[in-house]
């Protein structure tokens, strides 16, 4: 029998260092309705945050460390949050795959949900919703991490 995993289980397991990061914005995004799971995975655990029945950001572990996936649906609705990411979260975002989809439809899954068409410093992207905005977890990011996912929890929240 699978043992349920909670967050007190996902956050023994986050580096020291960024567990009052987590903790704070998992407390914001429980403010803003969202629900949690927790799920062991082979490097740790995979945990997501949802909200309406969609997934708004998910903590997945690597070797290099723990990372922040962004599912950024209403990217469009923040655009300005992307203009004061430093250079190197730029430059992760122009590194990420472009969305198949888009380019050729006929190229991807047809079940795949379309990834992510939004400016950003003044230059167009059609970016992959799986990886355009999976971003290292550390005191460096964890601002931008944060106001990126909170402000896609409160756009979910208005938009459905």
């Amino acid at each position: 029998m699978d043992q349920k995993l909670g967050f007190e289980d996902f956050i023994a397991a986050v580096a020291a260092e960024n567990q009052d990061f987590v903790r704070e914005l998992h407390a914001g995004l429980a403010e803003l309705g969202c629900k949690i799971e927790v799920k062991a995975a082979r490097s740790g655990f995979v945990v997501s945050y949802m909200l309406n029945r969609k997934t708004i950001a998910n903590y997945v572990f690597r070797k290099k460390g723990m990372i922040a996936r962004i599912y950024a649906a209403h990217v469009n609705e923040y655009i300005e949050a992307l203009e004061d990411l430093p250079e190197e979260l730029i430059q992760t975002v122009k590194a990420a795959p472009d969305c198949k989809r888009m380019i050729d439809p006929d190229s991807c899954n047809p079940r795949c949900p379309m990834g992510y068409d939004f400016l950003m410093k003044g230059e167009r992207y059609r970016k992959c919703r799986s990886n355009a905005f999976m971003f290292p977890v550390c005191k460096e990011n964890n601002p931008f991490i944060g106001r990126l996912i909170l402000r896609e929890a409160e756009a979910c929240r208005i938009c459905g």
